[in-house]
């Protein structure tokens, strides 16, 4: 089981701004996104965003600085000025899409300090971000990067570094990659290097900012660890990242003491004989009819599950409707969606909100 992560850098991280990059539209996991920011996607039965805030505020750090773009107003509207997490949070708004080096640069009026904690805001992690800072401190670093070590890092790009853990460069993925160290998506930044980046355009961090500081001699330096990393851009990575998080594999001090198979609501209503396994997080008002079986799954608020049902590494967006019977499996179920008895859907279907299959008995995948 994953444990709160030992942080040496409170007093640090209270002079620093944390900056979360939530500006993306999540085409990925659409249809989820049509009408609900990445971000905010419930997770472990807490919106995706709230794990993260959580892990800074018991960081030690006080200052959020949200840089939002798509259906900006829902994270306002959500989280407020930040006092429910300890937090004081800001909001800017990108009229149009800036980039990741663009989106760090946009946020620079509402800096504080002389140091910026930057996270990418669909990354579930489980870095000692106190140690992150530490090290960026201690080594005096321009920039310094959260850099995880995975297994196979070809689906990557590739972050190599010296014995004294200096950044020697960017490298696009590659089928026989240099180093297993990868970009985490989190960075520290002196708030003078921000000030540096080109405002008002498009810019890559990974394509410009960082190849361009070690072309000028800055330091940069990884922070290399072993640590819990998922992107949670794409259905099966979402569902896992969920799954995680309720088992306690991926650390979050909102489930403290209450991780195990299955996350369920308390307003939620779980019949006799149902089974919820392999990290299920069920929503709000969901039902779950008798006899039914939800395993590795993401059920959202208000979704209904008729007796002896089946379903396996799926989410279930809200207000659906899964019939009788239904066999279910590594599917997206859109919002208000009404999947009929005796249907089996599975291999990746998606089914986009307010759709409706009628009772049938008929097997749909993608390739039918």
């Amino acid at each position: 089981m994953a444990e709160q992560p030992e942080s040496t850098g409170a007093a640090l991280a209270a002079e620093t701004d944390a900056v979360i990059l939530v500006g993306g539209q999540g085409t990925r996991l659409r249809p989820l996104t049509v009408s609900t920011p990445k971000p905010m996607l419930p997770t472990a039965g807490y919106p995706f965003l709230s794990h993260l805030l959580a892990r800074i505020a018991a960081a030690g750090m006080r200052h959020v600085v949200l840089g939002t773009s798509y259906k900006a107003e829902v994270f306002e509207r959500y989280f407020g000025d930040g006092a429910e997490f300890g937090l004081e949070i800001e909001y800017v708004v990108e009229e149009e899409a800036l980039g990741t080096g663009g989106g760090i640069r946009n946020v620079y009026d509402k800096l504080r300090y002389d140091t910026a904690m930057v996270f990418n805001g669909d990354v579930l992690s489980g870095a000692d971000l106190g140690a992150i800072l530490d090290t960026h401190h201690a080594g005096g670093a321009d920039v310094t990067l959260h850099l995880v070590r995975v297994p196979d890092p070809r689906a990557f790009g590739s972050v190599p570094t010296d014995a004294d853990g200096r950044v020697l460069a960017f490298l696009e993925k590659t089928e026989d990659p240099p180093t297993d160290q990868i970009n985490a998506g989190c960075y520290v930044f002196k708030r003078e290097v921000i000030e540096r980046i080109p405002a008002g355009r498009v810019v890559s961090v990974e394509r410009e900012v960082f190849p361009g500081l070690l072309s000028d001699g800055a330091l940069v330096l990884g922070h290399v660890d072993s640590s819990y990393w998922r992107d949670m851009g794409r259905p099966s990575d979402f569902v896992q990242g969920s799954s995680d998080l309720v088992r306690g594999i991926a650390y979050s001090p909102l489930l403290e003491g209450r991780t195990g198979e299955s996350l369920v609501d308390p307003s939620a209503g779980v019949a006799g004989g149902v089974i919820l396994m392999g990290g299920t997080a069920v929503g709000r008002g969901s039902v779950i009819g008798a006899g039914s079986r939800i395993d590795d799954s993401v059920l959202f608020d208000g979704v209904t599950v008729e007796p002896g049902a089946v379903v396996r590494n799926s989410i279930i967006a809200s207000g659906a409707t899964i019939g009788a019977n239904v066999r279910i499996q590594d599917c997206v179920i859109g919002e208000g969606a009404r999947i009929g008895a005796r249907c089996e859907l599975q291999g990746g279907m998606r089914v986009w909100p307010g759709v409706e299959i009628p009772d049938s008995g008929v097997r749909f995948s993608p390739d039918a």
